[in-house]
């Protein structure tokens, strides 16, 4: 498994972490601050789904007015990660 650690940029989570195994499945995902409850929900959600399908489907969700949000943030995360893999 590979770690992953990404700092967020205008949201009020602060970072993102979770595991990436063998095949690109997420595991373990966890945000540092924001709305807790949905936080957890996106997480328990993403459990075992491929990296890249997560990524396509929250890339471009937004918060209220912000030109992103927590789920934007976690598809730059995972970009990111896939990239330097």
């Amino acid at each position: 498994m590979r770690t992953v650690e990404y700092k967020t940029h205008g949201t009020c989570s602060k970072s993102i972490m979770f595991e990436l195994d063998d095949e690109n499945r997420i595991h373990n995902l966890r945000f540092n601050g924001g709305c807790h409850g949905n936080l957890q929900g996106i997480g328990r959600l993403c459990e075992g789904q491929k990296a890249e399908e997560v990524m396509e489907r929250v890339r471009g969700i937004r918060c209220g007015l912000k030109p992103t949000s927590c789920p934007d943030q976690l598809s730059k995360a995972i970009e990111e990660a896939i990239a330097n893999a």
